[in-house]
């Protein structure tokens, strides 16, 4: 992507002005995304985009700096354009570049930049009709098809030199099912770290039937009570709400500065012994899955929360200097346009004993939530309102009527504690998360939990 020579010249500019760590993460990116609406491709856009950023630290400070002019002259000035933010008396020499060899845990059979649109198009056309045909209360379904081909070099001032190739595909489907005046939405959108093979050994019917069934359920539901009830979250992508609530607050990035109610409890119980938190980056194909994080690093396994105790962080590079803790292989980015910090990949609930059926039998009254939505959080203090797509009232441990217009509102560390029943059926669900080096595919999952107790926001009165 680079020469040696050339890289080795742009290290060294930036350690010019007494930096004492160079790092440059050179991107060449191939992108598909279409749309299919109204039985139609609406939209239909590919593209590449190539760039390099350069990062220089001296101690606690940081400086970053990117350019898609990668002539000599254009990488030579960015790189001593970020070192002029930087003043030392020392000038440190490069180490000899170790060249890795990164082993790809996940194998890709058939690259989508090679497959011809048409046959992309089918996917998607296939997904369309089985969602409009699910029933006739459908009015309208958007079909999105997206892959991507993203080739990454790291190379630093401590000898690192890094390449790897990453392939990701996804397909989302929302449908929209209305009745007199009333209009619901149903969606799904799985997604792998694989090639074009992804589509055509997806169960299509089965996820676009899924979205259409949501929106059609939604059509005959109930105004959710509101109130604190048990809630019981079913598996797959359940998972967002520790994701969003938890997750971000075992990430480095708030740890570092104390801006997390996790900061400094390593070794803490922070949770029931039946939770156990985890986000490993090597499950193989997995949407969130990498073989080295962006900064070099061979992504791993992160026990987070073993058996109720706070274990440790996802650290990044810069990170781990303010913490005094190794880096976790999680210094992850969007793009060159963004720095790296600590991000999750693959992070879940481990499955416990439970089954789901023992789960809703063994829940007197409370609330089901099938399929979580949209929803926000605090990251300093673990605060929350999510949205719920489909729910279900549970009555004398059965599944009652659906309910519409539940909101989950709570603290997500203290909801972690009061998990009290851990199912035995974990699952992913794939996702973006955006934070400071922006929106990166991760996934998040968990087997079906009850939790004793979260503030329910839905209609008074019901």
């Amino acid at each position: 992507m680079l020469s040696q020579s050339l890289i080795e010249d742009v290290l060294t500019a930036a350690l010019s002005t007494g930096g004492d760590f160079s790092e440059i993460f050179v991107e060449d990116r191939f992108t598909n995304n279409f749309t299919l609406q109204s039985g139609k491709i609406e939209t239909c856009l590919s593209g590449r985009d190539f760039g390099i950023g350069i990062r220089v630290f001296k101690g606690l400070q940081s400086v970053y700096a990117y350019t898609t002019d990668h002539s000599k002259e254009g990488l030579l000035k960015a790189a001593k354009n970020a070192a002029q933010a930087i003043s030392g008396n020392s000038i440190i020499q490069l180490a000899p570049f170790v060249h890795e060899s990164v082993e790809n845990i996940h194998p890709i059979h058939l690259n989508p930049q090679e497959v011809d649109k048409s046959r992309k198009a089918s996917i998607m056309k296939n997904a369309y009709d089985s969602a409009k045909n699910y029933h006739s209360s459908i009015s309208q379904v958007t079909v999105r098809y997206m892959d991507e081909e993203q080739n990454v070099l790291i190379a630093n001032s401590e000898g690192k030199f890094a390449e790897d190739k990453r392939v990701r595909s996804r397909l989302a489907i929302q449908a929209v099912a209305v009745r007199d005046n009333q209009m619901e939405t149903g969606f799904h959108g799985p997604g792998a770290h694989q090639g074009f093979e992804f589509f055509e050994n997806l169960n299509i019917d089965h996820f676009a039937n899924e979205a259409a069934r949501i929106a059609v359920t939604m059509l005959d539901a109930s105004p959710c009570p509101s109130g604190k009830f048990p809630v019981i979250i079913d598996n797959d992508f359940g998972g967002v709400i520790f994701h969003e609530a938890c997750g971000h607050g075992l990430e480095a990035t708030a740890v570092a500065k104390n801006n997390s109610v996790f900061a400094n409890r390593i070794g803490e119980k922070v949770a029931p012994s039946i939770v156990t938190y985890i986000d490993d980056g090597t499950i193989q194909n997995e949407w969130g899955s990498n073989n080295i994080d962006d900064e070099g690093e061979k992504t791993r396994k992160n026990v987070l929360i073993e058996n109720g105790i706070l274990k440790g962080y996802l650290i990044d590079k810069f990170n781990s200097r303010r913490m005094g803790m190794e880096s976790t292989g999680s210094g992850r980015r969007q793009s060159f346009r963004y720095a790296p910090t600590s991000r999750m990949t693959n992070t879940y609930i481990a499955p416990g004993t439970s089954t789901p059926e023992e789960i809703i039998a063994n829940t007197e009254h409370g609330i089901y939530t099938k399929y979580m939505g949209g929803g926000q959080v605090n990251p300093s203090t673990g605060d929350y309102n999510f949205a719920v797509m489909e729910a279900y009232e549970v009555k004398n441990g059965k599944l009652g009527k659906p309910l519409k217009g539940a909101t989950l509102i709570g603290n997500g560390p203290k909801t972690l504690q009061l998990v009290d029943m851990v199912g035995n059926n974990l699952g992913h669900g794939a996702g973006m998360c955006g934070s400071l080096s922006g929106s990166i595919p991760v996934n998040v999952g968990q087997p079906m939990i009850r939790v004793s107790e979260i503030t329910v926001g839905g209609t008074k009165g019901e």
